[in-house]
């Protein structure tokens, strides 16, 4: 299998993925998995879904790189299309999840430098958060198991905030603060929701002592949580907003999105990527973009989530503790005495594909458009696997 011959740095399992349709995917061997971690968010649409097939190979055969000498019509057009959506004022395209955090970070860097200079150079975010595998992402990431020594030294002015902590509000921000980045739901964390409320308050703090605030939203955004932005539920208006995962559809994109005081910071040569805003991935985000405004599609991502939170709870079964989320994004609670690594085993065992969050939760990310039948069928995997415990 390709687990032999590929450098392991994921610790992937021994199984070699073949193809898909749906939001059902085939490996070499023939076995049948029902998805419910879309590549980890990634594949928001499902697979071989035919109107990103058809834009993908038509982009193809026009162009399917540009140089950042200049602009392709393809990312333009998306560009437009994004910002009106989002209503914000700018977008940089990068290429993961990773480099839209490191763009966002050097922002805010800058920015403080122009508006309080060489003291003005702290980033905020929030214990148990997750940034990305870069150093200076890591270092942001506010889970100490992704600080090991070897990595060290890592990258200084970066602090974290206990999320839904309202005392934690009144002593962290001053005027060395530059930023503050909240993850929208806490992904790699467990799936830990934050109070909208306290959102806004952190929000208004940091602000006040005269930083930008940023939102995470890698694995939040482009409809995961029902919403095209989980910020905007959450109310507390984001100068930046990172994205990545979903946004193409399964193509590598990440990328920021900017506005008010966060507009207009950066200049050229600040920050650059030789794969950003290629087309290829543009023509695909321009589909998941249409798909995700059709009317009825976002309020269908929060039924589905809803429909698989209660089905869940309902079994009352002993090895599952509390069960959250927003949308798809869902983290069940693997009760004491369990691994969650262990049930994430036996479920591809048994035909279908999650994955693992936080100290000891099993996370669900199917696609966005997943069937009612093949989350019927995944559902019943997941049951009959829980009670073998």
């Amino acid at each position: 299998m390709g687990s032999k011959i590929v450098v392991n740095n994921y610790g992937s399992f021994d199984v070699t993925m073949a193809y898909g349709k749906g939001s059902t995917c085939y490996d070499v061997n023939g076995k049948k998995y029902i998805d419910f971690l879309a590549g980890i968010a990634v594949n928001c649409l499902g697979h071989d879904f035919k109107p990103l097939v058809d834009a993908v190979s038509k982009q193809a055969e026009k162009q399917i790189h540009v140089c950042n000498y200049f602009t392709s019509d393809t990312g333009v057009e998306f560009a437009e299309k994004l910002l009106k959506a989002t209503d914000f004022e700018g977008v940089y395209f990068g290429n993961s999840g990773g480099e839209a955090n490191e763009a966002a970070f050097k922002l805010a860097r800058k920015y403080g430098f122009l508006n309080g200079g060489e003291k003005r150079r702290v980033i905020y975010t929030l214990e148990s958060s997750f940034h990305g595998r870069t150093l200076a992402t890591l270092t942001a990431t506010g889970q100490e198991k992704f600080h090991p020594p070897y990595f060290a030294p890592y990258v200084q002015g970066f602090k974290t905030i206990k999320p839904n902590d309202w005392e934690a509000i009144k002593t962290s921000f001053d005027d060395t603060t530059a930023a503050l980045m909240i993850e929208c739901v806490q992904g790699e964390g467990g799936v830990n929701l934050i109070d909208p409320k306290w959102a806004q308050a952190a929000a208004q703090a940091a602000r006040k002592a005269g930083a930008i605030v940023m939102a995470d939203e890698v694995q939040t955004g482009f409809g995961r949580t029902g919403s095209l932005l989980a910020s905007d539920e959450l109310g507390f208006e984001p100068e930046v907003v990172s994205f990545a995962k979903g946004v193409a559809g399964g193509l590598p994109m990440g990328g920021i999105l900017f506005r008010g005081k966060a507009n207009g910071v950066f200049k050229a040569g600040d920050h650059q990527s030789t794969f950003a805003g290629n087309p290829l991935a543009c023509a695909a985000g321009l589909v998941v973009l249409n798909e995700l405004q059709k009317p009825g599609f976002l309020e269908g991502v929060k039924e589905k989530g809803e429909y698989i939170r209660s089905q869940i709870k309902s079994w009352k079964n002993k090895n599952v503790g509390e069960v959250r989320g927003k949308g798809l994004m869902i983290g069940a609670d693997i009760v004491e005495g369990l691994s969650a690594v262990e049930v994430e085993k036996k479920l591809l065992e048994n035909g279908l594909l999650t994955s693992t969050a936080g100290k000891n939760t099993l996370r669900l990310v199917p696609p966005l458009n997943i069937s009612q039948s093949e989350i019927d069928e995944g559902l019943e995997i997941l049951r009959k696997t829980l009670e073998t415990f």
